[in-house]
């Protein structure tokens, strides 16, 4: 009884459109950024290493090197304060979390292409 009145109640605030992307995908996260009295939108670009949870509960992690060093941020898919996600290019990868992409530099870091739908070849 009380799973599906949560279910009710966060089915307001649920995100209708969510593109899709998974773990190893290269994506571009949209975030508004609240500066004073004005909002911009500002770009993360990085690599998914992990996805956990359900629902509004549900998060992903996005890597990108900056310079040589690695910055991860953790975004809620259902957040207000993110635009949206779009893919840029898909990932090859056998494992749910990419972890142990934190230890590795330069080419290590750079995962090989699956072929689908949102990548863009000319």
């Amino acid at each position: 009884m009380k799973d599906k009145l949560m279910q009710a109640v966060e089915s307001k605030c649920l995100k209708k459109e969510n593109p899709y992307f998974e773990v190893g995908d290269t994506v571009d996260v949209y975030c508004k950024i609240q500066e004073g009295d004005k909002t911009r939108t500002q770009i993360f670009s990085g690599t998914v290493i992990s996805r956990k949870g359900r629902g509004m509960n549900e998060m992903f992690t996005v890597r990108r090197m900056v310079g040589e060093q690695g910055v991860e941020r953790i975004f809620p898919v259902h957040s207000p304060n993110i635009d949206k996600v779009m893919p840029v290019r898909s990932g090859k990868a056998r494992r749910a979390k990419l972890f142990y992409l934190r230890k590795r530099t330069g080419k290590g870091v750079k995962l090989s292409q699956r072929h689908t739908e949102y990548t863009t070849t000319k």
